[in-house]
């Protein structure tokens, strides 16, 4: 008899929501034991539970625990000002308003800290209108997308400082670029790249060997392809095997995304979830811990026109996750990533992940909203 959560996969491959999916729903003391259902591509050989995934978004957590671990240890604090490392965006200018000519600014008036990176309130991310600055962003290269930018690290953040902010830091909230310039953070203060720092410190401890900026070309051919949806075909972005990430880049990558397995990524929530000790101390200490699982934005700032409709409706942000504010899955944190990828974590320690590798669409949405529910509400 075939569990819920490979009927819910096998019901989307079928009906074509994605070509295939390796996902885990494990309770707290139980061992992951993660399984693959449909295709690696389109026509292609059976999807393996080891594939590894363009995880996007589901970096960020990742991000802020490399970024927290540095706080842990006093090389930073949240209420930094990122210009000691940052020196491009020591003197910031803020538009009037978000659609405002490019030119309609003034002065900060406070400094962007590393607790406005965290919290998606520097004043930097994603537009909802076709305004000036989001043709700006698209023309510097900015827009995000399925697609690593192709920009090195330090010219991703130059272009990103030329630009006015949308808002002055802590009165808005903006999605994703704080992220990448977080990634750019943790570079400067540790005087290396990101992904070294980050394979090191976090990664290489906890047994992620499959997790990193890229895949090594010698495991490459364990990329599935990617797609969009086209009306009701779906065209491939990336090959399997292939694309930006099969291979090392050519330039510092610090502010960019990565790649993972599911038995990694639970890993990693696992560690997360648990206390585990790393090293020499916990992974994150439980106050900060407790700081990037709670929700952080004040009410004002959950403005219907920051995000997509519907988003703050029992929905709050910590550092780096979502976190739901009410109904029968309160306390969970979780996010997802563009090329069809998420995860959730309950407040029990219950762990959820999804990795598919299609853009994020309606009817991916549907399969996540589908697995969320698989855990019954508390």
């Amino acid at each position: 008899m075939t569990s819920p959560l490979e009927q819910l996969l096998a019901r989307h491959v079928s009906t074509g929501t994605v070509p295939g999916a390796v996902a885990v729903v494990v309770a707290p003391d139980a061992e992951p034991a993660p399984l693959a259902v449909g295709a690696s591509a389109l026509g292609g050989p059976d999807l393996a539970v080891d594939a590894i995934f363009r995880i996007q978004s589901m970096t960020k957590p990742v991000t802020t625990v490399a970024a927290l671990r540095l706080v842990d240890r006093g090389l930073i604090k949240l209420d930094d000002p990122v210009a000691r490392w940052l020196p491009e965006l020591a003197d910031p200018v803020v538009l009037s308003h978000p659609d405002a000519p490019l030119d309609d600014t003034r002065p900060s008036p406070r400094p962007i800290t590393v607790r406005h990176l965290l919290t998606n309130t520097s004043g930097y991310g994603m537009m909802t209108t076709d305004s000036p600055l989001a043709q700006a962003m698209v023309e510097s290269g900015l827009e995000a997308g399925p697609q690593p930018s192709g920009l090195g690290a330090d010219e991703w953040l130059a272009r990103a400082a030329s630009l006015p902010l949308a808002f002055a830091p802590g009165e808005g909230w903006r999605y994703h670029h704080s992220f990448g310039i977080l990634g750019v953070l943790i570079s400067r203060v540790v005087g290396r790249s990101t992904p070294d720092h980050v394979r090191e410190d976090l990664l290489a401890p906890l047994g992620m060997v499959d997790t990193g900026f890229w895949t090594p070309s010698a495991s490459a051919h364990r990329l599935p392809a990617t797609y969009r949806r086209d009306g009701d075909v779906l065209v491939e972005s990336e090959p399997a095997g292939g694309g930006l990430y099969a291979g090392p880049p050519a330039h510092d990558v610090s502010h960019e995304e990565l790649v993972s397995t599911v038995a990694d990524y639970a890993r990693f929530l696992r560690a997360l979830s648990h206390g585990a000790e790393v090293g020499d101390g916990p992974l994150v200490s439980a106050e900060l811990l407790k700081l990037m699982t709670s929700d952080r934005i004040p009410g004002a700032l959950k403005r219907p026109d920051s995000f997509f409709p519907g988003f703050w409706d029992q929905m709050g942000w910590g550092f780096g996750v979502g976190v739901q504010t009410g109904g029968g899955h309160a306390g969970r944190f979780g996010w997802s990533g563009g090329l069809g990828t998420d995860f959730f974590v309950d407040p029990d320690g219950t762990i959820g992940i999804l990795l598919a590798q299609v853009d994020l669409d309606e009817q991916v949405m549907a399969l996540f909203n589908e697995f969320q529910q698989l855990v019954p509400p508390h």
